[in-house]
């Protein structure tokens, strides 16, 4: 068994990128900016914002972080997102969620402009990500290729079983891994919680992606002799052994799963770095005019 290590391929990730962004700057061109919308005090929120803040500071990116109260009205937060579309300095826009109740997540996804969704979630990058077009595709099922492809996971003609059906994680990461290409060129079975005979097909699983938000879903029945485990879940659970008050724990129990797998994903380490390593990258293509070709 070995250890997909997020934390090891996104410092890689960023490494390469500062390197990009000292080049552009000593070539008196742009230096990349991300701004980053973040509203109410969500715990994890917060930290998942501060992470990428952080490293965009290490390798030499701008950014901005707009903070708003959680009773901010739908329109000011549009303003504010038009404002940012219309700053020719800002190369890249982020709106963290969840949003607050009141505020209509698919409308401000919306007014975000596609040449500035980094995110990969409007629905014309999306729409490109379908048809195989160079986009922004989502950062985490992006993260997540990034992650197979530095480990050189073989994935053509594997059975792959994606658990999670959002549009943040579990759709477009099924897409990707069906594509020609390297990651790539799996059959993909996408399940969900309608899914009925759910064991049966993890069991036929040479690649297993959970992302269905529950902790500790997966169990070593339901997964087969050196199968690759990709755990998205990031679930906070109450502990009050830890000064937070709270522990990570994945959608794959890890000490249990792990002995059976070729290579797993650990919570906290894996995809979670992944993830900002590849917001960071987007930004980065948004700052030079260009887009990701995953095929």
């Amino acid at each position: 068994m070995q250890i997909l290590d997020g934390k090891l391929v996104s410092e890689a990730i960023k490494a390469q990128l500062a390197t990009k962004v000292a080049e552009l700057k000593a070539a008196g061109k742009k230096t990349p900016h991300l701004a980053a919308i973040l509203v109410g005090n969500n715990g994890a929120s917060e930290t998942y914002v501060a992470s990428k803040v952080k490293s965009c500071a290490e390798i030499g990116y701008n950014s901005t972080l707009l903070r708003f109260d959680e009773q901010i009205s739908e329109k000011h937060l549009l303003d504010h997102i038009t404002m940012l579309n219309e700053n020719a300095d800002v190369d890249g826009i982020l709106v963290q969620l969840p949003l607050p109740k009141h505020i209509n997540e698919e409308l401000v996804i919306n007014t975000i402009d596609p040449s500035k969704d980094v995110d990969g979630f409007h629905p014309m990058n999306v729409g490109k990500m379908v048809s195989g077009l160079p986009t922004f595709v989502p950062a985490t099922p992006y993260g997540i290729m990034l992650l197979l492809e530095h480990y050189q996971i073989p994935t053509k003609g594997k059975h792959a079983v994606v658990i999670g059906r959002s549009h943040i994680v579990g759709t477009p990461v099924s897409i990707l891994l069906s594509r020609s290409a390297n990651p790539g060129n799996c059959t993909v079975t996408l399940c969900h919680s309608q899914t009925t005979n759910l064991k049966e097909i993890c069991l036929q699983a040479d690649i297993i992606v959970a992302a269905i938000g529950k902790p500790n879903f997966v169990t070593a029945d339901m997964v087969k002799e050196g199968a690759v485990i990709v755990d998205v879940g990031i679930n906070r659970v109450a502990d009050a052994s830890k000064k937070s008050g709270f522990r990570l724990l994945g959608d794959v129990k890890f000490d249990e799963v792990a002995p059976k797998c070729s290579f797993i994903t650990p919570v906290p380490g894996g995809v979670g770095p992944m993830t900002i390593a590849a917001l960071l990258k987007n930004t980065y293509h948004a700052a030079i005019g260009q887009k990701v070709n995953m095929n």
